[in-house]
């Protein structure tokens, strides 16, 4: 039995699911959920806000892995550096616990989670909530999206940082 932390990262909400394999590879939802953040805060109090959050998740559930998703390479130069800092801080929340830690493209997770690189995050939502057998969608898409990443590393494998 295993469990994964996966994280999907973001200034202002951070989607994660905790997901358990067990040994006949059976996967079960633990735990989802989005840290938020107040964009009226300066950068850095977001920045210690996610780190504090991740760190306790580690601390709590004791994943196997974490799993993050890779910065989408946008127009947005700034953005893009705003999620940079937020995937620092999730990683070095991961290594100060000495977890393992696998990153996957977007395209990547919901090619493993739906069959299609392409697809929606209400496809997304939709196939987390088929494969888990849950009674809803996970909700927000952070959320939905954090499970994915989770699910990507179950079934894909790892692609170590």
């Amino acid at each position: 039995m295993s469990l994964v932390l996966g994280i999907d990262p973001g200034t202002a909400a951070t989607g994660y699911g905790v997901v358990r394999r067990a040994s006949d590879s059976s996967v079960s939802l633990v735990e989802c959920g989005v840290i938020r953040t107040s964009a009226s805060e300066p950068l850095q109090v977001r920045i210690r806000e996610i780190y504090d959050a991740v760190f306790a998740l580690i601390g709590r559930h004791e994943p196997d892995a974490v799993s993050i998703e890779t910065v989408f390479q946008g127009k947005n130069a700034q953005s893009a550096l705003k999620l940079g800092h937020a995937r620092g801080a999730i990683l070095l929340a991961a290594a100060h616990h000495e977890v393992m830690i696998a990153e996957y493209a977007p395209r990547q997770i919901k090619k493993a989670v739906t069959g299609t690189g392409n697809a929606t995050k209400d496809q997304v939502g939709f196939m987390v909530q088929q494969q888990l057998k849950l009674k809803e969608i996970p909700t927000p898409a952070d959320a939905a999206d954090g499970v994915a990443t989770a699910l990507c590393h179950c079934m894909v494998g790892s692609v170590l940082i």
